[in-house]
């Protein structure tokens, strides 16, 4: 059994841990809510104008269809992994890292694969590979749309040159503080849409449906892409707050026992202590 000072210094240890994850979890918390409400409010927006863009593209003709919904051959593909600049978050950076090199390696096993990190765990985990083209761990200093909106042009620019001919987003969907679920999307080319209704809506466009999906097409992939990013930013706080009360949990769980150890220590050091008057005591008697 270790000694009564060893004891007593894990206790102190483990206590200042547990205030550590304690503020930790606070930080998070607070951080959360507001990123809570950014994506909770800017989801219902980005969804349909998603839905609008590919419900007029899928009525277009293949002659005026849109450079952003170009069919090619996939020989070039670039995947944009969504992740934090820090850890202490659980598995929430990892469950992106091992989806993104699970599609590498067996979606795009005959592919030429590179990756645009955005999140400095996502970077330092691919720059091994050479593949990274850039790193826009940045973003997350402002996170707003315009500085999103460069990311996005740059993406759209890189598809439309045929320097790529498929990019991907791969982040974690923010569901609620303790559910976080990885979401992979097709960016680039547009995906058609699908409809399961036969009814076709007789609309009045104006200007022409032509100008005005062309001017839909790079306002909707921006938002794409910002709600992705809102989306894993909020995820990230709700999965560090997680954790965080988890450590915090264990600590005080290790810190309780070890406090029951130094107990029975110090009372069996105690009891030796007497023993050994009494024993002198006696052999004094004798």
């Amino acid at each position: 059994m270790a000694n009564l000072k060893e004891i007593r210094n894990r206790i102190s240890s483990v206590s200042s841990t547990m205030q550590i994850t304690s503020a930790m979890k606070m930080v998070s918390a607070a951080k959360l809510k507001k990123a809570q409400d950014a994506i909770t409010a800017m989801r219902p927006y980005s969804d349909k104008l998603t839905e609008l863009l590919q419900s007029l593209s899928a009525t277009l003709d293949a002659d005026s269809g849109s450079k952003y919904s170009d069919q090619r051959e996939v020989k070039k593909v670039l995947l944009v992994p969504i992740t934090s600049n820090r850890g202490l978050a659980g598995a929430f950076n990892s469950n992106i890292i091992k989806e993104v090199t699970k599609l590498a390696a067996e979606k795009y096993a005959n592919k030429d694969v590179s990756y645009l990190a955005i999140g400095k765990k996502s970077n330092d985990a691919f720059k091994k590979t050479n593949k990274v083209i850039d790193n826009k761990s940045d973003v997350y200093d402002d996170l707003t749309f315009d500085n999103v909106a460069e990311i996005a042009e740059m993406l759209m620019e890189k598809f439309v040159s045929g320097e790529f001919d498929k990019i991907e987003i791969v982040y974690n969907k923010f569901k609620n503080a303790a559910t976080q679920i990885v979401m992979t999307e097709q960016f680039l080319p547009i995906v058609p849409f699908e409809s399961d209704s036969n009814v076709s809506l007789d609309y009045i466009f104006e200007p022409s449906k032509v100008e005005i999906v062309e001017q839909l097409i790079p306002k909707s992939l921006k938002t794409q892409l910002y709600k992705s990013i809102r989306d894993s930013f909020a995820s990230e706080h709700g999965a560090r707050m997680t954790a965080m009360h988890k450590a915090t949990d264990n600590a005080t769980e290790l810190r309780d026992q070890l406090k029951l150890t130094y107990n029975k220590a110090r009372q069996a050091s105690i009891t030796n202590e007497i023993l050994e008057i009494v024993g002198g005591a006696e052999a004094l008697n004798n």
